[in-house]
């Protein structure tokens, strides 16, 4: 059964659609990366996916036992989130509140989770810094590996490498790939698309125009071909 499946979405604001008649889906292990123009809808995807917005109409259905609090997120960042007023160790860690249910306080599991999901994102040392006083790079791994603190199944990812320079975006795709390879689940919004290309499974490119299916189907697409060509993609 897929992990989500979407049917007739539509999609906006104040019932002012941007986005209609929405079909795709997700499977186990796939790695989706969500492309298209500036404004056309793909962070309103991810809020509608979420929950956090309310879709105008159509089906968001999570399945093969997934909830809604087994989902890792990392949205794009603000000035002010990025100016956050807490250690590195406190971030990553509130990651695993939603897991808590009522309880006030972090149980020795949540703290392993914590610890381990900051060894794997190779910010062990950082545990005790202060998170506005990191780099960009370093920002988004604390972020990473607190979205991974909720959950072992899928990763919703807005503009991950966004504001990052070439060195630390290749970094960061990489982990991102790594994640994907070791079982997780990726849905990833991304202004790039020749690295959508390079890394994901799947592709929605909305717009305009909307398509949905594999990498390789959206390299031999029209809409790939026009889009691969604007950005100078030989893939």
């Amino acid at each position: 059964m897929a992990y989500l499946t979407i049917r007739d979405l539509s999609l906006g604001y104040e019932n002012q659609a941007i986005l209609t008649n929405l079909d795709f889906t997700v499977d186990k292990g796939d790695y989706l990366c969500v492309v298209g123009e500036n404004g056309s809808g793909k962070s309103t995807l991810m809020k509608t996916l979420l929950g956090l917005t309310p879709p105008i109409k159509g089906q968001i259905q999570w399945g093969d036992g997934l909830k809604i609090n087994e989902i890792g997120y990392l949205p794009q960042q603000t000035i002010v989130q990025k100016d956050f007023p807490a250690s590195v160790w406190e971030v990553v860690i509130s990651g695993c509140q939603g897991r808590m249910g009522l309880s006030p306080f972090y149980k020795k599991e949540e703290k392993l989770t914590a610890e381990r999901n900051l060894e794997r994102m190779g910010i062990t040392h950082l545990r005790n810094s202060s998170y506005r006083n990191l780099s960009g790079g370093q920002q988004q791994r604390v972020l990473l590996a607190r979205a991974l603190c909720a959950t072992t199944k899928v990763l919703l990812l807005d503009e991950p490498v966004s504001g990052l320079d070439p060195k630390v975006t290749a970094e960061m795709y990489a982990l991102i790939k790594q994640l994907n390879d070791e079982g997780i689940t990726i849905i990833m919004i991304s202004h790039d698309i020749e690295a959508a290309v390079r890394y994901a499974t799947h592709i929605l490119h909305i717009g305009g125009k909307v398509f949905f299916g594999t990498k390789e189907e959206y390299k031999k697409s029209d809409l790939g071909k026009f889009f691969l060509a604007q950005e100078g993609g030989g893939f």
